[in-house]
């Protein structure tokens, strides 16, 4: 594939280190977006001054169907919505579209194990990497996350790169192979982005794409998607599978502890996080660990001393017998029916009666009415942002809702019916972009509120 001449579908932050890269080796490169915030744009365009790059803003769909004619190929931005005019041009002109994963692992050797899955990513890669880091072998965190793999790969110094790799790279890559390739979950999310969940799914599933004898699989034997979409179903595909699950497979939870094969890694009363969610991430952190080097030592160590990651169910605080968490990353109801379960199911831990819920933001095109499921344990919703009618509506005769037109006034309501031994809890099931600028934002905030509340209690 000749990448003499490039079009960068998008300009933001992975579109311009791949810029920088293909500037630096020499390739002619073509920039544009659809930029409408008037800061932002003044940015993108500096960076690409910076470059010598001339930036096309906003370009019509015939500015955009001449460009895709006069490359070699495309990269889309991630993120951008299938719908965008470039991908019709793109398969009208029989231009290639590739990925940030296909230039990296063009331009350097070195592994990558790579993790996807609709919830629990960041989670695995972080702790993968902790575990590989605990063995000795040094270790760089790419992809999904703050660093696009493509700036990773400037470093010498990292010998493996765990790639957080979401479902808008996988779905545009076209020759990325990862040594170790894990699918930790699905369950519908990004229909804002994706033309359908079959489109979304497929993205997912591109991370075998193109799996073959030097690929270790990582299957979660728990998500009957993911086994349906296994290598091991499929003649042509060579590739090593390693599973994992709670009370099966070769990373497993049995007998109350967690165990690699016929080895027992540590007992679920020595961690100190141990909700169903977590332990199933920390066996696939474990599997592909494994697969990249690390020893049954080091994943112990690692296991032991992970206290998990802010916004995921994170214990904020107690008060007056109420726990508080925020789990401001949820934002599929998947994840909030897989939270709240947690909470309420116990088994390694103390379990709460019943959990008042604060959801809502704006929705990514999902279906919400999942989250009625959840009716029977929860005391209240609070309902929140451009979503809140729509969540009155899941939950109409079956569980007590109330509106809030702040996160204060939120953690107000909640609390003011929450009993002793329950939990309030933010996990949204949409995304945070009305009233926040992103679920970090709107996760301090939340924990802000219920600091003020409880004055410090710990």
């Amino acid at each position: 594939m000749s990448l003499q001449s490039v079009l960068l579908a998008g300009y933001a932050v992975t579109n311009q280190a791949v810029a920088e890269q293909l500037v630096q080796r020499g390739h002619q490169v073509v920039a544009a977006d659809d930029l409408a915030d008037q800061a932002v744009g003044e940015r993108a365009q500096s960076h690409a001054a910076s470059l010598r790059l001339e930036l096309r803003q906003r370009p019509s769909e015939a500015e955009w169907a001449n460009l895709v004619r006069n490359v070699d190929v495309v990269v889309p931005t991630p993120g951008l919505t299938e719908s965008h005019p470039v991908f019709a041009e793109a398969a009208a002109a029989e231009v290639p579209i590739i990925s940030e994963f296909d230039l990296a692992q063009r331009w350097d050797s070195r592994s990558n194990l790579a993790v996807t899955g609709t919830n629990g990513k960041t989670t695995v890669t972080v702790m993968a990497a902790a575990m590989l880091e605990a063995a000795g072998i040094a270790t760089s965190i790419a992809g999904n996350t703050d660093t696009p793999l493509v700036e990773a790969i400037r470093d010498p110094q990292p010998q493996v790169f765990v790639v957080e790799a979401s479902s808008f790279r996988l779905g545009h890559s076209s020759a990325y192979r990862p040594e170790v390739a894990a699918w930790l979950n699905f369950s519908a999310d990004h229909l804002d982005v994706h033309a359908s969940l079959d489109s979304y799914r497929d993205a997912k599933a591109a991370i075998w794409r193109c799996a073959d004898s030097a690929t270790t699989a990582i299957v979660n034997l728990n998500d009957p998607v993911v086994v349906a979409h296994a290598p091991s179903f499929h003649a042509e595909k060579s590739c090593k599978v390693v599973t994992f699950g709670l009370g099966q497979g070769d990373f497993r939870l049995a007998q109350g502890a967690l165990w690699a094969h016929h080895h027992k890694l540590v007992d679920i009363s020595e961690l100190q996080r141990r909700l169903p969610h977590e332990l199933s991430n920390l066996l696939a952190a474990a599997a592909v660990a494994t697969a990249g080097g690390a020893t049954s030592d080091a994943l112990r160590q690692a296991m032991l001393e992970w206290q998990g990651l802010a916004h995921r169910v994170w214990l904020v605080g107690q008060y007056d017998g109420v726990s508080y968490y925020d789990d401001s990353k949820a934002t599929s109801p998947h994840a909030v029916c897989a939270a709240v379960r947690s909470l309420v199911q116990g088994s390694h831990y103390e379990p709460h009666h019943k959990v008042a819920l604060i959801a809502g933001g704006r929705n990514k095109g999902l279906d919400l009415s999942p989250m009625a499921a959840l009716a029977e344990v929860l005391r209240v919703v609070v309902v929140i942002g451009e979503a809140a009618s729509d969540l009155e509506q899941v939950f109409v005769g079956s569980c007590p809702t109330m509106s809030a037109s702040s996160m204060s006034q939120a953690v107000k309501l909640a609390t003011d019916r929450a009993q002793p031994g329950e939990a309030v809890i933010l996990s949204p099931g949409c995304s945070s972009l009305d009233w926040y600028g992103s679920y970090v934002e709107r996760g301090e905030h939340f924990c802000e509120a219920v600091r003020a509340l409880i004055g410090g209690s710990p």
